[in-house]
C-alpha cells in the first residue's frame, strides 16, 4: 500500500562489542521532562492524557503515545514515555501521550483498559483546535503492551458488530510504531517466557465466550494502517518471535507492514532517546507523516 517502500523485514546493523543492557534505573533516574497540559477524559485518576505542544502556530503534526508496563499502572503510567514526548517535541511534533486504567486499578481490564484507550483517543479530535493539532493524519506509537493498545486503536474500525467497544467513527489511525509490543494476545497467553507472564492476559480480556475476538489484533487483520514492528535482538521481556508472529499475519493479511529488528537492543532501549532504536523509530515517524 502508500508508502511503505522498505523491504518485508529490515534488520539494522552495526553497534558497539562492548554494548551492556540499559536498566530501568538508567532511564528512570534522569530528569524527566514535563508536558505543556493535561486533560481528562473521565474522573479516575488514570483517565488524563499529557499533551506536548511544540513551538510555532500549527497545525502541528500528532503523534499519539501510549505506554506499556504489562497493562498494569502499577508497573507504568504514561509518564515513561516523557523522554520520548519530549524528544518529539522538540522536532516540531504534538504528543498526546494518554494514560488508561490499567487492570489492576478499579474499573481496569475488560472492558474498561480498552476503553479508555479508545475514549483518550477519540479526545485527541475533540481538542485539537485548542491544541492546533493537525488530525488529517496521525501516527500512533507504543511501547510494549502500549504496542499491543497503539495497534488496536488502529483496528478499532474492524471490531465486532456485538462488541461493546466499537465505537461508529474511532479516530482513524494512520500508522504505527510499534516498539517491543505485544499485539497478539493469544500467542502470550501460550508464552511463559515473555516478561508480562500469562495470567495478565485473562485478567485483560475477561472471562467471556470469544474473548480475544475485540481484543487481540490478529483478529482484526487486516488494519489497513502502515505498521512497524520495532524489536530489540536482546529484548529478553518480550521473545523476538511474538513481533515476528505478528508481522507474518500481518503481511498474509494484505496489511503493509515491516519488521524492523535492532541488534544490540533489549526492551530499555526502546523508549531511550538517544538509542539507535529510537532513532531509527523517528524516522519512521517522519516517514508516516510524508
Amino acid at each position: 500500500m502508500r508508502r511503505l517502500a522498505l523491504a518485508a523485514a529490515m534488520l539494522l546493523l552495526g553497534g558497539m562489542a562492548d554494548w551492556k543492557p540499559l536498566t530501568w534505573p538508567d532511564l528512570t533516574s534522569r530528569p524527566r521532562p514535563a508536558p505543556q497540559a493535561t486533560i481528562a477524559y473521565g474522573p479516575a485518576p488514570e483517565q488524563k492524557v499529557d499533551v506536548w505542544v511544540p513551538a510555532g502556530p500549527g497545525p502541528h503534526k500528532t503523534v499519539l503515545m501510549v505506554h506499556g508496563g504489562c497493562w498494569q499502572t502499577s508497573i507504568a503510567d504514561r509518564s515513561l514515555m516523557n523522554w520520548l514526548a519530549e524528544d518529539l517535541r522538540g522536532r516540531g511534533y504534538a504528543v498526546w501521550n494518554v494514560d488508561y486504567r490499567g487492570i489492576d486499578r478499579a474499573g481496569g481490564g475488560y472492558p474498561g483498559t480498552f476503553a479508555d484507550v479508545a475514549a483518550a483517543a477519540d479526545a485527541l479530535r475533540a481538542n485539537a483546535a485548542r491544541f492546533k493539532l493537525d488530525t488529517r493524519r496521525i501516527v500512533a506509537v507504543g511501547h510494549s503492551a502500549g504496542g499491543h493498545l497503539a495497534l488496536w486503536l488502529a483496528g478499532r474500525g474492524k471490531l465486532p458488530a456485538d462488541s461493546p467497544l466499537r465505537s461508529a467513527s474511532p479516530l482513524p489511525i494512520a500508522a504505527v510504531v510499534s516498539l517491543g509490543g505485544l499485539p497478539d494476545l493469544e500467542a502470550v497467553a501460550a508464552s511463559p517466557d515473555n516478561g508480562c507472564g500469562t495470567e495478565v492476559v485473562g485478567k485483560l480480556v475477561g472471562e467471556r465466550p470469544n474473548a480475544f475476538a475485540d481484543t487481540s489484533v490478529p483478529r482484526l487483520l487486516p488494519l489497513g494502517a502502515e505498521q512497524w514492528i520495532v524489536a530489540g535482538e536482546n529484548d529478553r521481556i518480550i521473545p523476538m518471535r511474538l513481533n515476528l508472529g505478528y508481522f507474518e499475519a500481518a503481511r498474509a493479511a494484505g496489511d503493509p507492514v515491516a519488521l524492523v529488528r535492532v541488534p544490540q537492543t533489549g526492551h530499555v532501549e526502546l523508549i531511550a532517546p538517544e538509542s539507535t532504536a529510537w532513532k531509527q523509530s523517528v524516522t519512521l515517524i517522519a516517514r508516516s507523516f510524508e
